[in-house]
């Protein structure tokens, strides 16, 4: 089937995703993420397929949604409504994509997420969503949005480290390089770049030489734990609250900074460090 935002390659057992807007850094638009589920539904459907790779063509892996699209543009977008706004229509957009990268994590057969450059914001929602990680030593992985106009709605961070990190990740919006995520215990793997080819074709090979039925037992086991831990649950939180996130005053002043100034200066303020939204009002709880 022809794909848009992807490329599908099939290699002896192991099928390789490739998120393939390189001119965009692999950035997420709209269909993207329904080929993703469509790629693992086909990997799926195939009785020689034994482990499942995602990567990113070009620079990176993936750098998110494609917000300089989004943020920059005039009047409504998906995510960002004009007031007053409807919190359902958020949350029923973000809910499907949220659906879809977790057909990676529900998908029968192993995924690895194979990242070099960057799995930022969106991207690391795609990244995270795979059973194993592999990052090239200087990659980066985190969630900036955070800081204000996001919430990772899959928040893979909650149940792939201990609460402390957790929290940080996803309080700060700070990035993680390859090397210190594999010290965090959150990449299983983090190589110099002319290993990373080398370090992904080990593990799926070492996956493809174990028998489908005994893979899909054992990730059912593995999986079935952290459902019982309310990821469903979490996940419908967090799509609930990300919506919020871009309606709340600080939120509707990320959008206007962003069509005021561009969306990398929005961003550069956003990450400074700095108070975010100076300017805007508190909210009055006396009676």
């Amino acid at each position: 089937m022809p794909y848009q935002t992807l490329s599908y390659e099939t290699d002896g057992r192991i099928v390789t995703i490739t998120l393939n807007r390189p001119e965009r850094l692999n950035a997420i638009v709209d269909p993207m993420p329904q080929e993703i589920a469509a790629a693992v539904a086909r990997a799926e459907a195939d009785d020689g397929v034994h482990a499942i790779v995602v990567q990113g063509a070009g620079k990176g892996f993936c750098g998110g949604y494609d917000l300089v699209a989004y943020a920059e543009a005039d009047g409504e977008i998906n995510g960002s409504q004009e007031m007053p706004w409807d919190p359902t229509v958020d949350f029923n957009f973000m809910w499907k994509n949220t659906q879809d990268f977790m057909k990676l994590w529900r998908a029968t057969k192993p995924t690895i997420a194979k990242v070099h450059g960057a799995a930022v914001a969106g991207g690391s929602d795609i990244a995270l969503c795979c059973d194993f990680l592999i990052m090239t030593e200087d990659a980066r992985i985190g969630y900036p949005p955070a800081r204000v106009w996001g919430v990772p709605t899959p928040s893979m961070w909650v149940y792939r480290l201990g609460m402390q990190q957790a929290k940080y990740m996803m309080m700060t919006g700070s990035l993680l390089t390859g090397l210190e995520a594999k010290s965090m215990g959150l990449a299983f793997d983090a190589v110099p770049e002319d290993q990373l080819d080398d370090a992904v074709n080990k593990l799926a090979g070492r996956l493809t030489g174990v028998p489908r039925n005994q893979l899909m037992m054992t990730k059912m086991v593995v999986n079935q734990a952290y459902e019982h831990m309310g990821i469903n649950h979490t996940q419908m939180f967090a799509t609930m609250f990300d919506g919020v996130s871009r309606h709340s005053p600080e939120g509707m002043w990320f959008r206007e900074r962003a069509q005021e100034v561009g969306f990398k200066q929005a961003v550069f303020e956003r990450d400074s460090g700095q108070p975010i939204a100076p300017g805007v009002s508190k909210p009055n709880h006396t009676r």
